[in-house]
């Protein structure tokens, strides 16, 4: 830890060193909420959210907050380790061709619905209304890859092996749950007569009531749904790399990790929820993934259950500046250059790509020396090749 600021209700433990004021406001707003307890744990790639900090971790007492859980529910990374040692250039460049044919990208869908198979069951989870309302059109996004910061990415590790990796979500249908919940906790808040200002954007809804119980549900669907699709999505990556280098090739478990989730969870003698929003999870049983921007390093990490985190760590490196400011601010070529010059195979093409760029994201190796009391790094990836949505 860095440092610890205790100025209100609880104190907010800080693993970053600088933090843009309006994250630092929100984890004051975090620290004061009247649920929260213990204390607010900041990761060190901590940015401003929605309501709560991205790389903000809370524990409550008797209530869930759909905003500390993020709009993209289930949001998290899959990586898995090859029996390859090397890939040539222009081998690097057929494979993300063959991905890209069998991975819609940005706002594209499947124009069929995938094995039905595939998808999570809806059957004895009591009622979830959102969820079903969009199942139809899941079914034809399970398997995509979205846009943003999501990403496919062919690396080479310190262990010698070729690894992929995928960074996705859960879609329009983690979307819809994230907005139908919020909105509801906003207007139950307001009869209520809630003492947290509506300004600090922390609706709540408590774990006993219908709709506490209904968006849990409807939460974990879509959790179980961001991982049901990044799975296809590595199936069909690992089927590509199948088609160019032979059945012969080997592939390890793959690892999965979520980054924007609630879950009840024990700390401190006190069943809690733990609400991590661009926090991953990070107790001595769970092996992470902690990727780094478009061209730098990425991270299979070790948690050491560190409990004042809350037994979390990073999510990634996270952002320096906005998606707009680095479409304004960043040259286009010297972004390029910086790429090419490590040889990664990468997606930045226009000035519009440049949100994505490394230079709009922290250090990574920073990020990793500031939790190194989080973390035990187990292998460090360096990028190859990179799809972007």
């Amino acid at each position: 830890m860095i440092r610890e600021i205790k100025t209100e209700k609880l104190p907010i433990k800080m693993w970053v060193e600088d933090i843009e004021q309006g994250a630092l406001e929100q984890a004051r707003n975090l620290a004061n909420f009247p649920f929260a307890v213990r204390h607010v744990a900041l990761m060190p790639d901590c940015h401003q959210g929605f309501g709560m900090p991205i790389g903000g971790v809370m524990a409550t007492k008797g209530v869930i907050v759909p905003n500390a859980v993020g709009v993209d529910i289930g949001c998290g990374m899959c990586a898995l380790q090859t029996s390859l040692e090397d890939i040539k250039r222009d081998e690097l460049k057929q494979l993300l061709a063959g991905i890209r044919s069998m991975v819609p990208l940005g706002h594209r869908h499947h124009k069929k619905s995938q094995d039905p198979r595939r998808m999570p069951p809806v059957e004895g989870r009591g009622p979830i209304p959102v969820v079903m309302r969009e199942y139809k059109s899941a079914t034809r996004q399970l398997g995509t890859l979205g846009g943003g910061n999501h990403f496919i990415e062919i690396q080479k590790g310190s262990d010698g092996r070729i690894w992929i990796m995928v960074h996705s979500g859960s879609r329009n249908i983690g979307k819809q749950v994230a907005d139908h919940y919020n909105r509801l906790a906003v207007k139950l808040n307001q009869e209520w007569g809630s003492p947290v200002p509506r300004s600090h954007q922390l609706a709540y809804l408590p774990l006993d009531s219908r709709e506490g119980k209904q968006y849990i549900s409807e939460m974990n669907y879509c959790i179980e749904f961001a991982y049901a699709s990044r799975k296809l999505m590595m199936d069909n990556t690992v089927g590509v790399f199948r088609s160019f280098f032979g059945s012969e090739l080997k592939i390890a478990p793959v690892i999965n990790i979520a980054h924007n989730y609630a879950a009840v969870e024990e700390h401190f003698g006190m069943e809690l929820v733990v609400h991590r929003k661009g926090a991953t999870k990070a107790d001595k049983d769970t092996t992470g993934i902690i990727p780094g921007s478009q061209g730098a390093n990425s991270y299979i990490v070790k948690g050491k259950g560190n409990k004042e985190s809350f037994n979390s760590c990073s999510h990634g490196a996270g952002r320096t500046m906005g998606r707009k400011e680095a479409i304004r601010s960043l040259d286009l070529r010297e972004e390029v250059r910086k790429l090419e010059e490590k040889g990664i195979v990468h997606a930045i093409r226009s000035q519009r790509d440049l949100e994505e760029a490394s230079s709009a994201y922290k250090d990574i190796s920073k990020v990793m020396a500031l939790q190194s009391d989080l973390v035990e790094v187990l292998v460090e990836l360096k990028p190859l090749a990179v799809i972007k949505g």
